[in-house]
């Protein structure tokens, strides 16, 4: 704690690793189809986001909201926030399912822990069992952080990349990353899910992936 309270006294970071290069664009990194999934254009499920608009953009700066189907007509929801300024907390916190979830009505029934398998290496998430009256929705997320995975209690990993990137003169950048899908069976939906993000992360290129998954190439 002393040596973290002086380092974000005595430096100062300045550079923003989301500023550095071409504009990183949630809605153009994203591919509208890979694998077996593509994008369900008239979607009618609603995605869970609760903030305003304006609060949103205000925390975040990007969200993006797709729903994605299979060839048998499963459906995907995703859902990514971005923020270029992280430093002195994951600004994510409020956008959380934890919270996001309970105030639109939900009951979180269930929380467990999970590593969800990719050519790339394993992702470190939280998965959650919520539900709404006959709405079951088993969520899957996790966070990012500079691509560096710090997931759910994340203080003193997230506290470490700050001052990693600090003396470097550099600001944290994150994401919150969430999967979800309407399924009464949670360990269905965990299993689709997990075939959704794998799929994913293999049509995106290393950089992207280290920013949305904390995931780096094989060597």
């Amino acid at each position: 704690m002393a040596a973290s309270a002086i380092v974000g006294t005595v430096l100062r970071p300045t550079a923003k690793i989301g500023a550095v290069g071409p504009r990183y664009v949630l809605e153009e990194v994203v591919p509208k189809q890979f694998g077996d999934w593509k994008l369900q254009r008239q979607a009618v499920t609603q995605v869970i986001n609760p903030q305003t608009q304006e609060l949103l953009d205000q925390l975040y700066g990007q969200v993006l909201t797709r729903t994605y189907v299979d060839p048998n007509g499963y459906e995907i929801m995703l859902s990514l926030a971005y923020g270029d300024d992280q430093r002195g907390g994951l600004k994510a916190h409020v956008h959380k399912p934890e919270i996001c979830y309970p105030a639109q009505g939900f009951t979180v029934d269930a929380e467990t822990e999970a590593d969800i398998a990719t050519p790339f290496g394993r992702i470190a998430a939280r998965r959650l069992n919520t539900s709404r009256g006959q709405r079951k929705e088993p969520v899957s997320y996790w966070v990012v952080m500079s691509g560096t995975g710090v997931s759910f209690g994340h203080t003193v990993k997230q506290r470490m990349v700050e001052i990693r990137l600090a003396l470097t003169g550099q600001v944290p950048d994150g994401l919150l990353f969430r999967v979800s899908s309407l399924d009464d069976t949670p360990t269905h939906a965990f299993e689709r899910q997990d075939a959704f993000v794998s799929d994913l992360m293999k049509a995106l290129g290393p950089t992207d992936r280290g920013r949305l998954g904390g995931l780096v190439a094989p060597s």
